[in-house]
């Protein structure tokens, strides 16, 4: 596939690798930084969405979605994402991204409204485990210089999932993301509880990026 992500933020919390563990394939091994599992929370917005060669319909094609994550590495040392759930305001996109790439999509109404400096991501799902989330972002300064724990939590070129106990794997292409830093002024959410992962009292680590054009590989035998 093609597309666009575009106004999109990072949330990250540190956890303990003892509470996610059970949450993840066993043929995956938890990608781990500083000795922790870090869960992402990641709201953004889907633009021009299509195959790689058709042209992307205004309304199917647009559509905000945001993902609860983390970071794992496969048998042969490949580095990638694990969904825990992602939530898309199009049914029709939810219904292909949950048959073709077996990952846990969930139909939410949702918005992104953007301002001068600043973005408010709202969601509630219409299906699945009842969940929810409203987040406002003040954008920053761009990161000049990205550190090796903003590389680890947001480089990342493969996703991961299971069909029928069977591990599959997605890779995908984009430029490096023109990190910023970002502040939380208000955050609520339980989307982390709805997947099953423990809840942090603390504030996340926050950056922004205004966006990167993206192909994705069709899913295979990882």
């Amino acid at each position: 596939m093609r597309q666009s992500w575009r106004d999109l933020t990072f949330l990250h919390w540190r956890s303990d690798p003892s509470a996610i563990r059970p949450l993840v394939p066993a043929e995956l091994q938890l990608d781990l930084y500083d000795g922790a599992a870090w869960v992402g929370l990641v709201p953004f917005l889907i633009v021009d969405l299509t195959l790689p060669h058709a042209p992307a319909l205004p309304w199917l094609s647009k559509f905000p979605e945001t993902n609860v994550r983390t970071y794992v590495i496969d048998r042969h040392g490949a580095r990638g994402v694990w969904f825990f759930s992602l939530d898309a305001a199009r049914l029709l996109a939810v219904i292909g991204a949950r048959a073709v790439y077996a990952l846990p999509y969930f139909w939410a109404k949702m918005s992104v409204e953007r301002q001068a400096g600043s973005l408010r991501y709202t969601s509630t799902r219409r299906q699945g485990p009842k969940a929810s989330c409203e987040i406002e972002v003040r954008i920053g300064e761009p990161v000049s210089s990205p550190t090796e724990l903003e590389v680890f939590l947001t480089a990342r070129f493969r996703l991961f999932a299971q069909r029928r106990g069977r591990l599959l794997k997605a890779d995908i292409e984009h430029r490096p993301w023109p990190l910023q830093h970002a502040s939380i002024p208000y955050l609520k959410q339980d989307l982390l509880r709805a997947a099953g992962l423990p809840q942090s009292h603390t504030a996340p680590l926050a950056h922004f990026a205004a966006g990167v054009d993206v192909l994705v590989a069709p899913p295979a035998r990882a």
